[in-house]
């Protein structure tokens, strides 16, 4: 048997439960050289995970996603996570320090499989945890593969085996049962909502990633250009499925002809046309009212080309001009095409925005010269990342300030989160003294 990898739920709970107990007994520099290691062993495969995923789930491209690996290797924190804290005074000192909370069942998504998986292992191993992996069906070779070499590469620097371990097949059933078992005490999901429903009923401490329909804000003070390549880079990155990546536009009237022919400078394929938007809305949208899973992440070309719309150029991201009401403004596409919403002002824009953001609180991004609209717009939309004149990819950590997470925890409120969430916060009061001030 593959080193982490179980055949049923027992096993690897056990096996996790059991790699756990050694775990806590290692000091914080020890869990540090592990999380190094761990590091160490994936630089070197970051292409290879980013080409096996895009063969075995069919969406986004190799390039963006090695660079999504890259980022959570290298810029999600260890341990420096784990803050402390402390008060003092006449009658002694009160402390406050995060300690493992266990075992965790860690959900993950088919859309980052990878860059979740390492970026959620790194944080949890610095917190103190062993882990259990639920992948997504649809990327459950990478998966396990990628499991394999973190547990072996735990294995060769401390040798504790299986702290972190996954099973050898995927399904609702195995998740739901690890959820609830006794022996688990967290459940982080970055899955989809029916596997976040479920976590919730598990009785256990859940941190839990929700539903997403970012919303990209331009107003007519803008830099119209920078706007443009910033909505463009974010809203194509990995034919757009970053749960952070722009899902609409909305510009202010008196700046939307000016937007625009930036916008087309930038490789969009610009759809005003409404028998063309009719073409687009039946190939990527299902009568049901869901999007169409088999164009879920392809790149902009192979959906237009799945529309029956000519084109000889390659296209970085559709732009098609609908009003707010859209199923391309509704709903999280996952596609490199986006709608494009005009407002007659800016206080229209954000009003606009709140209703397409549809009260997730995940991600916005404004393009604004004015101090005052930023602050306000920022206040009001209450996202767990807003971005003020960048792509949203500068809100997990692109711009190469801030820390990366993959796990954006909408739903139960942490945010973005890293190593100090996946722990247990604990207070120890000392009477009398060690108060030098």
């Amino acid at each position: 048997m593959r080193s982490g990898i179980y055949a049923n739920v027992t096993d690897a709970v056990s096996a996790a439960k059991g790699a756990y107990n050694r775990y806590a007994e290692l000091t914080l520099n020890e869990r540090q050289e592990i999380v190094d290691s761990v590091k160490a062993a994936l630089r070197p495969i970051v292409e290879q995970l980013a080409e096996m995923t895009v063969a075995e789930t069919g969406m986004g491209n190799a390039k963006d996603k090695a660079q999504k690996i890259r980022l959570a290797i290298e810029k999600t924190p260890g341990v420096e996570d784990l803050i402390t804290e402390v008060n003092t005074g006449d009658h002694g000192m009160t402390l406050y320090e995060l300690s493992s909370f266990g075992v965790v069942c860690a959900v993950q998504p088919c859309t980052n499989p990878c860059a979740t998986l390492i970026s959620n292992t790194i944080g949890m191993l610095a917190a103190g945890n062993a882990v259990i992996h639920c992948p997504h069906p649809r990327a459950m070779k990478v998966s396990q593969y990628l499991t394999v070499v973190i547990s072996e590469a735990v294995r060769n620097v401390c040798g504790i085996d299986n702290l972190v371990v996954s099973l050898d097949e995927s399904m609702m059933g195995f998740t739901t049962e690890i959820m609830c078992h006794p022996d688990v005490s967290m459940v982080v999901c970055t899955g989809g909502s029916s596997s976040l429903r479920q976590a919730m009923t598990s009785g256990k401490k859940v941190i839990g990633a929700g539903p997403a329909n970012p919303v990209a804000m331009v107003d007519e003070t803008a830099d119209l250009a920078k706007a443009a390549r910033d909505i463009v880079q974010g809203a194509s990155f990995d034919n757009n499925l970053m749960c952070t990546s722009e899902k609409s536009i909305v510009v202010v009237a008196e700046a939307a002809d000016r937007f625009i022919y930036e916008l087309l400078k930038n490789g969009v394929y610009y759809i005003r046309d409404e028998r063309e938007i009719d073409k687009l809305l039946h190939a990527a949208v299902t009568e049901d009212g869901v999007i169409n899973k088999k164009l879920e992440g392809r790149s902009a070309n192979e959906i237009l080309a799945a529309a029956g719309i000519p084109c000889e150029s390659t296209v970085r991201l559709i732009v098609a001009e609908t009003d707010r009401m859209h199923p391309f403004a509704t709903l999280e596409l996952l596609m490199p095409l986006v709608p494009l919403i005009k407002a007659s002002d800016f206080d229209q824009a954000l009003e606009i925005a709140l209703e397409l953001e549809q009260g997730y609180k995940h991600t916005a991004t404004l393009h604004s010269e004015s101090i005052d609209r930023l602050n306000r717009a920022a206040k009001k939309m209450q996202t767990a990342v807003f971005v003020k004149n960048g792509p949203s990819m500068m809100g997990i950590g692109f711009d190469k300030e801030g820390h990366t997470s993959f796990t954006i925890a909408t739903a139960t409120g942490e945010g973005t989160t890293t190593a100090r969430h996946f722990t247990r916060r604990r207070r120890c009061t000392l009477t009398s003294g060690f108060s030098i001030r």
